[in-house]
């Protein structure tokens, strides 16, 4: 049923590919070495991929090798192609975590399950193959990837991107013109080309046997472009006559798509018999031939169909039946009349047990279906919710598609229409959404169906044009087309506009961000929303937007309250952590910041929600750089890129770190984020980049001491004051005002900073307010509100702000020539921003001991600790006593990658033990760890 290539029989000798040969040599050399390797071959049809994968088999000596090979069929199963490659290592499963083995279960359909999750799927399959590679080293070839169904492809690159030091190498080979190469992007790959010529000419020959002409052999390698499969098949069909040329050669000579059309010429010469019983071989899924027999047999065809096939090399019978080249399974499909495609399915459906493979009999009767079929439609949307359950999303969206198709009734058609759309956005495949909404919209009855297909298209555009500042409009069409028809998926809706808002600001498509919050507090409030809903804190939001701040900070700080005592936290459709961050910050309230974004990472980490714990971690990246926490900072970013990474999400670089940057005062990286983030806040309609970027550079330019930039880059975020920003902005623009000479706008900044802080009541807010009450006090009376500042800020995790109050204290203090009472606080200063690598303040400070009479020595930035992001990572959670197993499980990667860089640790630093890491990186109290509780 799968072609087995030449597997059977003699191999030729492999001409050229000096290059494919070499990586895969190194390769293996990795994983018998204990590192990982990846390589994926991408090349047009017959250009000798699998010719490569034969070659690193035969080289595989030592290693443990499997097979798996993509059935253009079987993409109809989710995880089908999985569950074959991990068959042999199921005997594991019971030792994986209980998410992973249950998600594992669910998806291969071992156990009554009624949900799988994707990530969780790839984190058990990491677990097996690393497993079995533990045992002895292990190389998967996984040929015609194009042809895989998209859960397992997603899987499998989700895998290759996971691994480092497992013992372990895939080789992906895959069609140019098929699949979704998005996938496998970032993976390490090598275009295979046809042959060059003089290579080429030494294929044909050795193909040949004989004499060739000179001239007629330079005419193939043209013609054929050096396709090696071109070649090959040329020569053993062409005349003697031809080939030396005396007769005439066919023209075009038949290369890539045109070799399809060749093998439907060579296929179109055999028996009838024969052909059907090749088509039945094409349609099936499987390579179970009992059912292909059974199937034969209601049909009438004898085994010995099959033997013209052999004779004319169509099919290998050497290692079991199956295609001589997948392309030619393609070619007999493709070439069939839709009569005999319905007597082949028709068949298949009888000889599928409906007990075991109810999903496949489905598929099989509604492609023998002529016309609408209400019972088929009802089978089909029966196999999808099967397909669902295993977490095959791309297979219940063809499922329901095709339901869609055969159903009778216009509204109940649309419907399929609509949960096949939707399908596939869960899916990623964002593409087939829309031309299905096209069919189902027309016919949908129930405004709430209405309200979902406009949900589904913001979310479908969003991802392939990018546009975040259409969305919120979108999410309003759907608030105005459901009405009151359901209050829960109004405030769902609410939700995501006023998420997409906030992050979008102002301009945006069709709505502006005030206008959003008008229609939220205009929502009545549902009652009996539990705790854990957003709702309340979107209200909140939405009243500090539309009717000011005093209107919100009370309802804002009931949700913080209500969302910190919940017992349980769920994400939305939009991740919750970043609504969170934006309104804890807006009051000030670092703990419920900390507390809440902090379990929704937990949450998200148990779970393997790995979009979800991206976010979360570069939310929580912000409240370790105000704790003085710049490496913590850092090692949470990178953590978020690397899961952002493996999901197979773009990821921006460093497009999140220019506040850390700004505080670490590095200021070319400031300015080459900043450029980034302005490219990306335009083209993505992300405008709440803007701001972040303003905001780094106002920090940038206080620790330089250019106050006139700094005030010019905290203006834009005072003036628009959108949540979150329009107060985190309000003391740099005091100090940099003050210091600037604008006292004008340092008062009216101080106002805003004095109504608001006093109505959120929390140390933080308050104790920003009394430094900047300082700053402003040109009397005697400034020490009073310094020290209140220094004290209110000392309370909670804010180091950083604590740290700056005391700068501006010692520099206060300085000025009126007390420089016994500066000395301290600037030492206390200079001490902190030194040990925490916050360059430009340790410099400020430094400059200031300097002026009473102190020597601190300038400290030049440490090189010893040149480790990479992931092992800064395994590093600092081995600092703060995870075993290499708790490592492992956190990250989501392998024991054996762990043991891998803590190895490369021990090395770089210098030590011998995990117990010396915290001060072998300059942290003796290892204060600079993230914390394990998320």
């Amino acid at each position: 049923m799968v072609w087995r290539g030449a597997r059977s029989g003699t191999v030729r000798p492999m001409v050229g590919r000096v290059a494919e040969r070499e990586a895969i040599g190194q390769l293996l050399d990795a994983a018998r070495e204990g590192l990982s390797g990846v390589l994926v071959l991408a090349g047009e049809a017959g250009v000798g991929k699998t010719r490569l994968l034969e070659h690193a088999a035969a080289q595989a000596a030592g290693v443990r090798l499997t097979w798996l090979v993509g059935v253009e069929a079987e993409q109809l199963l989710g995880y089908g192609a999985l569950h074959r490659l991990l068959r042999p290592h199921l005997h594991r499963i019971e030792r994986l975590p209980a998410r992973q083995r249950g998600a594992l279960n669910a998806a291969f359909g071992l156990a009554d399950t009624s949900y799988s999750d994707r990530y969780l799927v790839g984190l058990a399959t990491l677990a097996l193959l690393s497993s079995a590679a533990s045992e002895l080293p292990m190389l998967c070839l996984i040929d015609d990837v194009h042809w895989l169904d998209r859960e397992s492809a997603e899987t499998l690159a989700f895998v290759a991107r996971r691994l480092h030091a497992d013992s372990l190498g895939l080789i992906f080979a895959t069609r140019n013109d098929l699949g979704d190469h998005g996938l496998f992007d970032v993976l390490p790959s090598l275009r295979v080309g046809g042959l060059p010529a003089a290579e080429a000419r030494e294929l044909l020959s050795l193909a040949v046997g004989g004499h060739l002409d000179t001239a007629v052999a330079d005419r193939i390698v043209a013609g054929t472009g050096g396709n090696p499969l071109a070649l090959v098949e040329l020569a053993a069909h062409l005349g003697a006559e031809q080939l030396a040329g005396v007769a005439p050669m066919p023209d075009p000579l038949p290369v890539s798509r045109l070799l399809e059309e060749y093998f439907r010429q060579s296929v179109a010469a055999l028996p009838s018999d024969t052909r059907m019983l090749l088509l039945l071989m094409a349609a099936a899924p499987t390579d179970d031939m009992a059912v292909v027999w059974h199937a034969a047999g209601v049909l009438g065809l004898a085994a010995r169909s099959a033997a013209a096939a052999i004779e004319a090399g169509v099919l290998d019978h050497g290692a079991g039946l199956g295609f001589r080249h997948p392309l030619i399974r393609s070619s007999v499909y493709a070439a069939a009349s839709g009569h005999d495609r319905r007597r082949i399915h028709a068949a298949l459906e009888a000889a599928s047990d409906p007990a075991r493979v109810p999903d496949r009999r489905a598929w099989h009767r509604a492609q023998a279906t002529v016309g609408p079929d209400d019972a088929a439609a009802a089978d089909l949307d029966t196999a999808s919710d099967c397909a669902r359950a295993r977490g095959g999303y791309s297979a219940q969206a063809l499922f329901l598609s095709k339901a869609a198709e055969l159903t009778v009734d216009p509204a109940e058609r649309a419907e399929r229409y609509l949960a096949a759309a939707q399908a596939h956005l869960t899916s990623g495949d964002r593409a087939a959404v829309l031309p299905l909404l096209d069919l189902a919209v027309p016919a949908l009855q129930q405004p709430s169906a209405r309200a979902r297909a406009l949900r589904i298209r913001a979310s479908a555009e969003l991802f392939n044009a990018g546009s975040n500042d259409r969305v919120p409009a979108m999410m309003l069409d759907a608030v105005a087309e459901l009405g009151d028809a359901d209050p829960r998926m109004t405030w769902e809706l609410l939700y995501e506009a006023m998420h997409a808002a906030v992050i979008a600001r102002d301009p945006m498509d069709r709505t502006t961000l005030t206008d959003v919050a008008k229609i939220a507090v205009a929502t009545p409030h549902r009652p009996d929303a539990p705790d854990w809903s957003p709702e309340q804190l979107i209200r909140g939001l939405a009243l500090r937007t539309a009717h000011g701040y005093e209107s919100g900070v009370a309802t804002i700080q009931e949700a913080l309250a209500k969302l910190r005592a919940s017992a349980e936290l769920h994400d939305m459709a939009s991740p919750l952590s970043v609504i969170v961050g934006l309104a804890a910050d807006d009051v000030w309230d670092i703990g419920a910041f900390v507390e809440i974004v902090g379990r929704l990472a937990a949450a998200d980490r148990s779970r393997g929600a790995l979009y979800g714990l991206s976010l979360s971690l570069s939310v929580l990246a912000y409240t370790e750089i105000r704790n003085g926490r710049l490496t913590a900072a850092e090692a949470l970013f990178a953590e978020a890129d690397d899961y952002a990474a493996a999901i197979g999400l773009t990821t921006q670089g460093d497009l999140n770190r220019g506040l850390l940057y700004a505080w670490m005062g590095r200021e070319s990286d400031v300015h080459a984020v900043v450029a980034m983030m302005d490219v990306v806040s335009t083209t993505c309609g992300l405008g709440m980049l803007r701001h972040l970027a303003h905001h780094a550079l106002c920090v940038l330019n206080l620790g330089l001491g250019r106050y006139d930039e700094a005030l010019r880059h905290a203006l834009p975020t005072y003036e628009e004051d959108v949540p979150s920003q329009g107060n985190l902005v309000l003391p740099l623009l005091v100090e940099a005002a003050v210091r600037a000479g604008d006292r004008h706008t340092a008062a009216l900044a101080l106002k805003r900073l004095e109504d608001r802080a006093q109505l959120a009541g929390t140390p933080w807010a308050l104790g920003l307010l009394a430094r900047c009450r300082a700053l402003v006090d040109e009397t005697a009376h400034a020490e009073k509100w310094y020290q209140e500042s220094i004290d209110l800020l000392a309370a909670v995790p804010l180091a950083a702000e604590h740290a700056r109050s005391r700068l501006l204290f010692g520099e206060w203090l300085r000025r009126r020539k007390r420089r016994s009472e500066a000395r301290t606080h600037l030492r206390a200063a200079y001490e902190s921003f030194s040990a925490w690598g916050a360059s430009l303040f340790a410099e400020r400070a430094r400059i200031e001991l300097l002026a009473t009479g102190e020597t601190a020595r300038r400290r030049v930035p440490e090189t010893r600790f040149d480790l990479t992001s992931q092992e800064r990572q395994v590093a600092l959670l081995a600092a703060s006593g995870l075993t290499n197993a708790e490592t492992a499980s956190r990250l989501f990667i392998t024991t054996s990658t762990v043991e891998f860089h803590l190895n490369k640790v021990f090395r770089k630093l210098g030590i011998t033990s995990r117990r010396q890491i915290a001060a072998a990186l300059g942290r003796p109290g290892g204060d600079d760890v993230p914390s394990p509780s998320y």
